[in-house]
C-alpha cells in the first residue's frame, strides 16, 4: 500500500472502512515537528466533507476506479436503468444512489460513472439538460414591470421558475448545479 505522501487529488482511498474522494492534499513539515499530510475528501457514500491530517508514513488503501459514460434506459419504481454503449451491458442503479440526479435524466441522456471495485458509487450529470414542459400556467397579461416567473413542471417531475413567456410543450435549459432555468434549447 503507498505512504500517505503518495496520495494525490482525484484518487479514491478507503478511511475508516468507508471510500473516500481526494479532493486537495498538501505535505507540511512545520518547524522541529515530523511531516504529515493534510487532506480533504469526501465520502462517496454520504457525501460528506471532511479534513483528515495523516502521519507521512501512514500507509493508505487506494482503492481502483474506473470512470464510465453510461446512457439513461428507463426506470421502474425505485430502480434507474443505464446502458454502457460499449459493451451494451445493462446496469441499474437505485435512487437512493442516484439522490437528485434522478430529477434531471432523460431518455437517451449521458452520464458518468464512478466506479469504485466494480460498484457504482457516484453520478455526474453534465452542466446543462434540456427538458420538456409539461405543466406551465399562462402568464397575466401587463404583468411584466419586472423579471416575473412562474413556476413549470418538467418531464421528470422538477418544479422551476420560468420567465412568462415559457408554454406548455416548450423544451428548456435546466443548470444540473442548482435547478435554474437558463433558457430555450
Amino acid at each position: 500500500m503507498p505512504a500517505a505522501n503518495d496520495i494525490r487529488k482525484g484518487q479514491v482511498i478507503k478511511y475508516n472502512g468507508e471510500p473516500h474522494l481526494v479532493m486537495e492534499t498538501q505535505h507540511r513539515t512545520p518547524g522541529n515537528l515530523r511531516a504529515f499530510v493534510q487532506v480533504k475528501m469526501r465520502n462517496l457514500r454520504y457525501g460528506k466533507a471532511l479534513d483528515q491530517r495523516f502521519a507521512s508514513t501512514d500507509t493508505i488503501e487506494v482503492l481502483p476506479t474506473d470512470k464510465r459514460t453510461l446512457e439513461f434506459s428507463y426506470a421502474d419504481r425505485e430502480t434507474f436503468a443505464f446502458i454502457d454503449p460499449d459493451t451494451f451491458d445493462q446496469i441499474e442503479l437505485s435512487a437512493q444512489t442516484l439522490g437528485e440526479v434522478k430529477n434531471y435524466l432523460t431518455a437517451g441522456g449521458k452520464v458518468d460513472v464512478l466506479f469504485v471495485d466494480d460498484k457504482p458509487l457516484t453520478v455526474e450529470l453534465p452542466s446543462t439538460v434540456a427538458l420538456k414542459v409539461v405543466e406551465s400556467s399562462e402568464g397575466i397579461k401587463g404583468d411584466t414591470a419586472s423579471n416575473v416567473q412562474k413556476p413549470a413542471t418538467l418531464e421528470t417531475g422538477l418544479v422551476v421558475q420560468v420567465p412568462l413567456f415559457i408554454k406548455e410543450g416548450e423544451i428548456i435549459k435546466i443548470s444540473t448545479a442548482d435547478g435554474s432555468y437558463l433558457g430555450r434549447a
